[in-house]
């Protein structure tokens, strides 16, 4: 007979250090799983670094079996995006286990009961504190590479969550674009005329320096962008500013594209980044020592681009804008060396979107799902 499953919230430091290790420990013989670098693990649940716990809650929670860590998990509630909405929608993320389903139900168990003792009504995930946080567990494609920001779950995690009573709350989908060899000769042209008819430039960059006059602008549009996706909400001027601080240091500068008015206001954007797994795995998610070494090499070698964030001004689209992004990206893409660009999630609903991405020549390659489950309150 299995010894009982203990779970305990994390309160102490060195329960925390137990947090972090346990996923090196349970992957530790999966080919395609890539560590998260620690630094940003520990910044995203840190209440002093993440500007988010500013107005999520949040608690987290170890397994043990026999004394011995199985298994984590963290619960949420959004109170911005429950205002915005209307809702009472607790979610759950970092949920990694052994493969037992107890352990996982006493884990989710945990969740629910928090989520039901601070009057929510519904619990969503694997859901983070924002949209920039990894979404949705993986159910498709699993001999593919993950992406940047994206979970790499064992399969047995989606019987899991069914077993537990959870259905689908929405699926996010992922394209394999490739880059093709030449660009029609065509584009030239095709390209000025998009740029007249909106009476827009498109905006491309050689050095990270000239980036920073476009950072604001660019998360002011994301913002407006993506207000009606699933679990996002706004970020706020500080949270963009820490945003800002985080990727601009690591962004490559051929691989952000803009397109503006001619006043300089923009009006679309798409940012994309080199894949570099190779480079997380060998060095197991430490910068330091040598972990950056292992990430530039990554960097350089890499021949799958990851499309992290992309958004096109409401009434800007439709005129060719996302015409002028994508053939500006795969361009650069093609001339860097790349065979192919990952699209990273996108909603299933989503059809404009998805619409571009099969003109592109994109095909669904990978499926993520976000789960729901409905919280009845307890009796008594």
């Amino acid at each position: 007979m299995s010894a009982p499953i203990d779970i305990r919230e994390v309160t102490s430091a060195g329960a925390r250090r137990e947090f972090f290790h346990l996923p090196m420990r349970l992957h530790r013989d999966h080919p395609r799983w890539v560590p998260p670098l620690h630094m940003d693990e520990r910044r995203r649940l840190d209440p002093k670094a993440n500007r988010a716990l500013a107005y999520c809650d949040m608690t987290m929670a170890l397994a043990y079996r026999d004394g011995r860590a199985v298994g984590r998990i963290v619960g949420l509630i959004n109170r911005r995006y429950n205002e915005l909405r209307g809702e009472k929608t607790a979610r759950f993320t970092h949920l990694e286990c052994t493969d037992e389903f107890a352990v996982c139900a006493a884990l989710l168990d945990y969740a629910e009961t928090w989520a039901r003792q601070n009057g929510m009504n519904r619990i969503i995930g694997p859901m983070g504190f924002t949209d920039q946080d990894p979404e949705g567990f993986l159910i498709e494609g699993f001999e593919h590479e993950p992406a940047l920001e994206s979970n790499y779950n064992f399969p047995f995690m989606n019987a899991f969550m069914e077993q537990a009573g959870y259905a689908k709350d929405v699926d996010y989908v992922v394209y394999m674009i490739p880059v093709p060899a030449t660009s029609p000769g065509s584009y030239e042209k095709i390209a000025a005329r998009i740029q007249q008819r909106a009476a827009v430039k498109l905006v491309e960059f050689t050095r990270r320096a000239e980036l920073k006059a476009y950072i604001h602008p660019v998360l002011n549009l994301l913002n407006d962008t993506y207000r009606d996706i699933t679990g996002f909400a706004p970020l706020d001027e500080r949270e963009r500013e820490d945003l800002a601080k985080r990727f601009l240091p690591v962004i490559d500068p051929r691989f952000v594209k803009i397109v503006a008015l001619h006043n300089g206001e923009v009006v679309g954007f798409i940012i994309g980044m080199p894949n570099v797994n190779e480079g997380l795995r060998k060095s197991g998610g430490r910068l330091l020592p040598f972990g950056w070494f292992h990430i530039l090499r990554a960097m350089k070698r890499a021949r799958q681009l990851d499309l992290l964030l992309g958004g096109i001004r409401e009434d800007f689209r439709a005129r060719g804008v996302d015409v002028l992004l994508g053939e500006a990206m795969i361009r650069s893409a093609r001339d860097a060396g790349y065979t192919h660009m990952d699209s990273h999630h996108e909603l299933e609903t989503n059809f404009r979107v998805r619409a571009e991405m099969e003109h592109a020549g994109g095909q669904v390659y990978k499926r993520y799902r976000v789960y729901q489950k409905s919280l009845p309150p307890t009796s008594g």
